[in-house]
């Protein structure tokens, strides 16, 4: 061979091999990113059509250049087939409810800024059609059963707005009057403080353009629900002497053609526990709906399924045995069986349990979450399942089998190399069974030990399962172990486990975190000397306690979060829990515990570098626990700093603030766990 043709020969080679790399690395899946935020649509609310043809559904996505995000309605067919948009992405739109005749879809929208109004689309096609025009925003509705009203969940109107609306002008807000305060409770996040307007119920008539109101008083109405024929609306309410005192919500029922504004009520339940999530049996003679019942341990009971009589009274419980908690019941089409979600150890299923009680069947389970559900006209069901490596999309169900509807993120999962979820169980110092889940990092190599980040939920009363968490895999694609235990206080396992912490906070629960610390440290996946802890809200609240307690972390990153308790009574929105649990502050036989149970009372101790996040309107747990843990720990020479975010509440940050708050997770580890530096986060505003 000529040296000329064994070198064109080599060179042929060579781009060859070169073109199969370069082939197998754009088919490699990468690491996903921050910006992967923002690509990610969040899947909603799935509604079936009356034939069964359609399924109705939301997806929200967050655009960071205009900085918020917007909710649009889709349609998918229940017998597979493409998904179509059917509102714009102009503005928000959200519960999309079609009519029970099949001819309208009905959602909530509001345009140029307006007040939130009910909008119907024909189904055919066409424009959506603003269908009621109330001087306030429209909370939530429900279609009458023969299509021809709608109940409307409506807060009493500010005098100036229905001046306004007289007038044919919007209402426009100058220098806001002082603040007036009557109530006992008189905070709420996202609203602020609070006036004696209350929610309630009216009818709108679609043929008279014509709205009723059908209930009033001194109380909140929601959760409204026709009776099968029409005649009546079952809702939930606490009519008690003094709804701010207590959480003694009750089932009620009012004619729908109600003329005295909701006086001539039936009181269905008269349990002083809540009940709450009516659901009309198909005959219209019982009402299933949840209850605690165990009035002692109120803050930490679990919520069982019931059935009461529609005539009221004859409460009876159907899952006491079970001790799960229960969520958004529904009568199946016979009548004879109710439908729920069930969460239960680390899952969150889908079941069905027939009217003389017993065991439930589990019809979706194991590990997948399902979030919300509707039953279409042939028992078929659409379902909004999540799986660890799975955001939420619907799935239909029917005859056993469960198929996949929407896929509106799989392009961009297609792409990305996601951490494996395991669950993991272990044993808490006395002896207490605990579980949780772990997400390896992307590139995980067994053998190797990881930096690790104990992350700690919320409520205290939720708990960790099989969805997907942006947040840990973020977290797992920048190397990181990411551990989620189910301590004392989280829900899914049963009321005793869950009153672990009544009047205890940060003692069992800190040694069942702090357990799950040293399970994956004996696994041989995490490294011991590199350990951060990170929580939001309650979560935050016993990252406080971990830090106070023990120097093992190398980092914190305590958000929305309280240190010194008794500064948030009257502050925050808890009055009736403070109270209840801890007492009122001003008694000496009360106030140690208060003392006992406070961090801040500990932080002499803290030695960990601790970033500080909070909302500046944050109601729930407000800033000035953040301020305060703050400054605490800048006199005591700890690493800190405190990042407040403006005009945000406990969450659901803007996109660009949300964006800040990974980024300043990111570094903060990155820097203290893996010696990364720390340029593009700096204080101030997010850039």
């Amino acid at each position: 061979m000529k040296r000329e043709t064994w070198t064109v020969a080599i060179i042929a080679v060579l781009a060859a091999a070169f073109s199969q790399i370069l082939s197998a690395s754009e088919e490699t899946p990468r690491l996903l990113t921050l910006a992967d935020y923002f690509q990610l649509g969040s899947v909603g609310d799935p509604q079936i059509s009356p034939d069964g043809e359609w399924i109705a559904y939301t997806i929200t996505t967050a655009d960071l250049e205009e900085d918020k995000s917007r909710t649009r309605i889709w349609m998918v067919p229940a017998a597979d087939g493409e998904a179509v948009p059917i509102t714009s992405g102009e503005e928000s739109s959200s519960r999309p409810r079609w009519s029970p005749d099949g001819k309208y879809l009905a959602f909530l929208s509001s345009r140029s800024e307006g007040k939130i109004q009910v909008r119907t689309l024909f189904r055919r096609g066409g424009e959506a059609i603003q269908l009621t025009d109330t001087a306030q925003d429209v909370t939530s509705f429900e279609w009458s059963p023969d299509s021809a009203r709608m109940v409307l969940v409506l807060k009493d109107p500010k005098p100036e707005e229905v001046e306004a609306k007289e007038k044919g002008e919007d209402h426009e807000e100058k220098t806001p009057p002082p603040w007036v305060i009557t109530r006992q409770q008189f905070k709420q996040d996202y609203v602020g403080y609070l006036d004696n307007r209350r929610d309630h119920l009216y009818v709108f008539d679609l043929a008279a353009k014509e709205t009723t109101q059908i209930t009033s008083g001194d109380y909140d109405d929601s959760a409204p629900e026709w009776s099968p024929d029409g005649s009546k609306i079952a809702f939930v309410s606490n009519r008690t002497a003094d709804p701010d005192t207590n959480y003694n919500t009750d089932i009620w029922t009012v004619a729908a053609d109600n003329a005295d504004q909701g006086k001539s009520l039936l009181q269905i339940t008269t349990n002083p526990g809540p009940e709450t999530a009516p659901t009309w049996s198909p005959d219209g003679k019982l009402i299933a709906h949840t209850s605690v019942t165990d009035v002692d341990a109120m803050l930490y009971a679990t919520s069982h399924l019931a059935v009461s009589s529609a005539k009221g009274g004859d409460l009876n419980e159907l899952t006491t045995e079970l001790d799960r908690m229960i969520f958004s019941p529904q009568f199946s089409l016979d009548g004879g069986s109710i439908y729920f979600l069930l969460e239960n150890s680390g899952e969150q299923n889908l079941a069905r349990i027939t009217l003389s009680g017993g065991e439930p069947d589990r019809l979706i389970y194991g590990s997948a979450v399902v979030t919300a559900f509707d039953i279409g006209p042939n028992r078929e069901i659409a379902a909004l399942i999540e799986k660890p490596q799975l955001p939420a999309e619907v799935f239909l169900y029917a005859k056993g089998a469960l198929d996949q509807r929407t896929f509106t993120n799989q392009e961009l999962l297609d792409q990305l190399r996601l951490g494996e979820t395991v669950k993991v169980e272990l044993t808490s110092p006395d002896g207490t069974p605990i579980e949780g889940f772990v997400i390896k990092p992307s590139e995980f190599q067994e053998g190797k030990r990881y930096p690790t980040i104990l992350d700690i939920h919320g409520g205290p009363q939720s708990q960790y399962d099989w969805r997907f968490s942006f947040e840990a895999q973020l977290y797992a694609a920048n190397g990181y172990l990411v551990v989620r235990p189910n301590p004392r206080g989280s829900t899914g396992y049963g009321q005793e486990f869950c009153l672990g912490i009544w009047k205890a906070w940060g003692e069992p629960d800190f040694e069942d975190v702090m357990a799950a610390v040293d399970d994956v440290i004996e696994r041989g996946w995490a490294d011991s000397d590199k350990l951060g802890v990170t929580g939001w809200s309650y979560g935050g609240m016993l990252t406080n306690h971990v830090i106070t307690k023990t120097d093992r972390f190398k980092a914190a990153a305590t958000g929305a979060s309280s240190t010194l308790y008794v500064t948030n009574y009257g502050h925050d929105q808890y009055q009736r829990w403070w109270e209840q649990e801890l007492g009122v502050p001003w008694k000496p036989e009360n106030r140690e515990l208060w003392e006992k149970l406070s961090p801040f009372n500990r932080v002499e101790n803290v030695t960990t570098p601790t970033l500080i996040l909070c909302g500046e309107k944050d109601w729930n747990v407000p800033v000035i626990n953040s301020e305060q843990l703050y400054l605490a720990l800048k006199r005591l020479g700890v690493e800190t700093e405190l990042v407040v975010y403006p005009g945000e509440h406990h969450g659901g940050f803007a996109p660009s603030h949300t964006q800040d708050l990974y980024e300043r997770y990111l570094a903060w580890f990155g820097k203290y766990l893996k010696d990364e530096k720390t340029e593009g986060v700096t204080g101030g505003a997010p850039q």
